[in-house]
């Protein structure tokens, strides 16, 4: 099987080209765009981490033939992935909460705190808040991550369907739906009675192994294999979707996520995954 190694980020140049081809002891190189290199038949991966690593640069080897088209299904999840922000946040920004629960998110996302009981106390933070507060946050501080239409448009041009998944709200995840051009989505109902937030989330919570429950039912009602999917996720609450996918990506992602993921993405946008598999 031969290997290509994909480099990406801001700071590749020409000294950083040269001498990873001599490090991956690459057969040719081929600079793809201004920031991503693919050097060709590689014949070793010594070294190439750690220069990586320190030079500030993605790094992903991967089989020469792959392309996009050979999968047929990406999940990914929403906040500080999909999108800059993590939603919840935000709207407890406007009850100057913001670092309250801004500290327990981080907490949650790093696998510190069980999920559920953290969104519970996070949600009940929110309580009396009106619904319009959230419209708020969607215009004027959601935004999408570098690179997210472009990878979105190659997906679509390749018939892959899209699943966006999120211990967030459906609030955001129907409208990014919308928006997008998504196929599916599952995320959380904030309950709302009068025009205000009760503090309670409606149903079941949407957790890591809820996300991955039905990213994996998603797979079988295609009928596709595993190998055939992606999955893009930054917390610990993905780490469950992430094992379930032929192909996991930490997209500018905690420790614990990098270090089980497939590829990271660190330095660069989501239209990284192109770089990758070309498409």
């Amino acid at each position: 099987m031969s290997l290509d190694l994909v480099v990406q980020g801001p700071a590749l140049d020409a000294r950083h080209i040269e001498r990873l081809a001599a490090l991956s002891g690459a057969t040719d190189v081929d600079k793809t765009s201004p920031s991503a290199v693919r050097f060709k038949s590689v014949r070793t991966r010594e070294g190439v981490r750690n220069y990586c690593e320190h030079a500030h640069l993605d790094h992903a080897f991967v089989e020469a033939a792959r392309r996009l088209a050979d999968f047929r299904l990406l999940a990914m999840d929403m906040d500080s992935t999909l999108v800059t922000i993590e939603c919840i946040d935000e709207i407890a920004d406007l009850r100057g909460l913001k670092s309250e629960v801004a500290t327990v998110t981080a907490s949650a996302m790093r696998g510190e705190i069980d999920f559920p009981e953290s969104l519970r106390r996070r949600v009940a933070l929110l309580k009396g808040l009106e619904e319009k507060a959230l419209q708020q946050v969607y215009d004027e501080r959601l935004s999408l991550s570098a690179g997210a239409e472009v990878m979105l448009d190659a997906l679509k041009r390749n018939r892959i369907r899209t699943l966006l998944v999120s211990g967030g709200f459906a609030f955001f995840t129907e409208r990014l739906k919308q928006r997008l051009g998504l196929d599916y989505t599952l995320s959380n109902e904030l309950e709302v009675v009068d025009g205000k937030l009760t503090g309670r989330v409606e149903g079941s919570i949407v957790d890591g192994k809820a996300k991955a429950a039905r990213f994996r039912s998603l797979i079988g009602e295609l009928g596709i294999t595993r190998e055939q999917a992606i999955a893009l996720g930054d917390g610990a609450n993905d780490l469950p979707m992430l094992a379930e996918a032929g192909v996991s990506v930490a997209y500018h992602a905690k420790p614990a996520v990098r270090a089980r993921a497939t590829y990271c993405l660190d330095h660069v946008g989501l239209d990284g995954l192109l770089a990758i598999f070309p498409g």
